[in-house]
């Protein structure tokens, strides 16, 4: 079975040590990058493609019409279509959205949705809703969903049970208690996660440390391993 290597990050706009961030996401050797936090201002076109350079990556979609979500990938990966979103925007609070796109590797079709949620749980709660509804309309049912991003909450609380009802929380299931994420030097809470599709073997799930982690961000990032099917396989 192919295997896809699946990498989500909160890179903070790059506002950090960028030569390390570069390094972090080329050690981590991904298939797909879902970055959380991209730039979003000035020059944000320019600066994405500056961290895909940085990355040895190439940008599929998103940024700024995402709500700040972006997708890299390596050039072994073929895009089959794209969508940016935008969710629904409380008063006083971020733009949020989604970047979707259907993706092809070594024969197995996928899907991957970045997300980035609100500091609140009401918002939290309903653009999960928003985002399945998206993937609904935009993802053929056989095509599997990987949802991956910031939830800005952890794993007891109703939003990443929300995420995780129907998909697998990849961590979990890879047995990645202690798993921490935030804040990048000393970190003590999970709130980055994986999500996938039941249809997909998760063979690893981990977030990522050393020197170059602690400066190029205050995220940990998440790497996981995924077996795909596919296309025309069983599930």
């Amino acid at each position: 079975m192919p295997t896809l290597r699946l990498l989500t990050y909160n890179v903070r706009s790059m506002r950090d040590d960028r030569d390390a961030l570069g390094r972090v996401i080329r050690a981590a050797e991904p298939d797909v990058v879902l970055v959380q936090e991209s730039p979003r201002f000035l020059r944000w076109r320019s600066l994405c493609a500056e961290l895909a350079r940085r990355s040895n990556l190439v940008v599929v979609s998103g940024g700024r019409p995402a709500g700040s979500n972006l997708i890299l990938s390596t050039l072994g990966v073929d895009v089959v279509s794209t969508r940016d979103v935008l969710f629904s925007v409380d008063p006083m609070m971020h733009q949020r959205g989604t970047a979707l796109a259907v993706l092809t590797k070594e024969g197995a079709r996928f899907a991957v949705a970045g997300i980035h949620l609100d500091l609140e749980e009401a918002p939290r709660l309903r653009h999960v809703g928003e985002l399945d509804r998206v993937i609904a309309q935009s993802v053929p049912a056989e095509v599997p969903v990987i949802v991956a991003g910031d939830a800005n909450d952890g794993p007891d609380s109703l939003t990443w049970q929300a995420l995780a009802a129907e998909r697998q929380d990849a961590v979990g299931v890879a047995r990645g208690n202690g798993t921490f994420t935030w804040s990048g030097e000393e970190p003590g809470n999970l709130i980055d996660g994986i999500f996938v599709d039941p249809r997909l073997t998760v063979v690893s799930a981990q977030a990522l440390g050393g020197p170059d982690v602690a400066i190029a961000s205050d995220h940990r990032p998440v790497l996981a391993e995924l077996e795909l099917q596919p296309i025309g396989s069983a599930t």
